[in-house]
């Protein structure tokens, strides 16, 4: 067995996200199906503009942060597969120098398919249970007959069954693809490098500026989660906190509960991916008299604009998002406030982002401190 159930465990970010993506789709999709079984039965204006304002909903919400969330989840699969791969090259290189081809070394990897099958059994089952609560949030005015929980089996085997076997078979040819590479290569631990052709520069930079601009070039992965951290973190914060004169606080606080813990763990994550392969960096930093925040603010500190970056992109977001459901969707409901961009509301929420954000690369910045120096340097 090349991929142990050890390894599995580190996907956690994986199997929380798409937990997270098959809970809201659970949701609105069991929802909106269990919805059109009652249409028949709903005569009143109000009622039918209702219904269609909600199954309009159900579909916008499910496909955006669906994808959005099944995106990451591929983007962060096949992060973990090329670190496996380049972790672990002279033990796959040993393998194919004994006679095993790629493919049957790469077969093993759909293990990483069941942290996916996991997160997504986890999410619909919460979602399920969760929806008698769920669809009393939705009729709170009542305009709708009563409506039954079903189980749609159809729905689950496309909500658990088929992303865990889509990922798992991603995951197998992903790391076919990446053990093309020759033997010798993986025995040396040696990776393939694109040749970069550097532009002049009129002056040189500074060595801590250039290194921090260096680990994120080689790191572009990594600029994409921590650019997603702040995404989930502004839109799911703002939108909920905008959704207290649209929606119940339920709701609300359901959604800032998803964004929190989709922000925080794929920054822990990403952080954790950049000390991890900087730390002889960090050794020989040290042994050449640089600070300990020296050492943060250039392995660290290149991330930083890109978190902003995703702040403003996750602004932008809900507040698009929130403006087409209250303008067009909701367009004919009755009583439905007029949403505007709350500056407060986003004032708040940035100053929320910035004490989180710095307290995250305050406590990674005393892990840089803890490395033993002796150890790195003996690997």
């Amino acid at each position: 067995m090349i991929v142990g159930m050890k390894d599995t465990v580190k996907l956690v970010g994986i199997s929380v996200i798409a937990g997270c993506a098959v809970f809201v789709c659970t949701l609105f999709l069991h929802y909106n199906m269990d919805l059109a079984t009652m249409k028949g039965e709903i005569t009143t204006r109000a009622g039918m503009a209702m219904y269609q304002a909600q199954v309009s909903t159900g579909k916008v919400t499910a496909s955006v942060s669906g994808g959005c969330l099944a995106a990451t989840s591929v983007v962060m699969l096949l992060f973990y597969v090329k670190n496996y791969i380049d972790s672990h090259g002279r033990e796959l290189g040993i393998l194919k120098a004994l006679g095993y081809s790629g493919l049957k070394i790469a077969r093993h990897f759909w293990v990483f398919g069941l942290s996916v099958f996991v997160g997504c059994a986890l999410g619909y089952g919460a979602a399920f249970f969760y929806l008698p609560s769920f669809y009393e949030l939705q009729n709170a005015g009542h305009l709708f007959p009563e409506i039954k929980v079903r189980f749609h089996p159809l729905l689950a085997f496309f909500l658990v069954g088929v992303p865990a076997v889509s990922f798992s078979a991603l995951a197998v040819a992903y790391a076919c693809l990446r053990l093309r590479c020759p033997v010798l290569g993986l025995l040396k631990e040696k990776h393939e490098y694109k040749a970069k052709i550097r532009r002049r520069e009129t002056k040189d930079k500074p060595f801590l500026e250039d290194l921090a601009e260096s680990t994120v070039r080689e790191r572009k992965t990594l600029v994409f989660f921590v650019t997603f951290s702040a995404f989930c973190f502004s839109a799911m914060v703002q939108m909920s906190m905008s959704m207290k004169d649209l929606s119940s606080k339920t709701m609300a606080v359901m959604m800032m509960a998803i964004g929190l813990i989709l922000a925080f763990i794929t920054l822990f994550l990403s952080l954790s991916s950049v000390v991890k392969g900087n730390t002889k960096t960090i050794a020989m930093m040290r042994v050449f008299g640089y600070s300990y925040s020296d050492c943060g603010k250039a392995v660290l500190g290149g991330y930083r604009p890109f978190a902003y970056i995703g702040f403003v992109i996750g602004t932008v977001y809900q507040y698009a998002l929130l403006k087409i459901a209250v303008g067009i969707l909701f367009a004919d409901v009755d009583n439905m406030p007029e949403y505007g961009f709350d500056f407060k509301i986003c004032a708040v929420t940035f100053v929320l982002f910035i004490l989180a954000y710095e307290v995250v690369m305050c406590g990674y910045s005393q892990r840089i401190k803890r490395l033993p120096l002796k150890s790195v340097m003996m690997e």
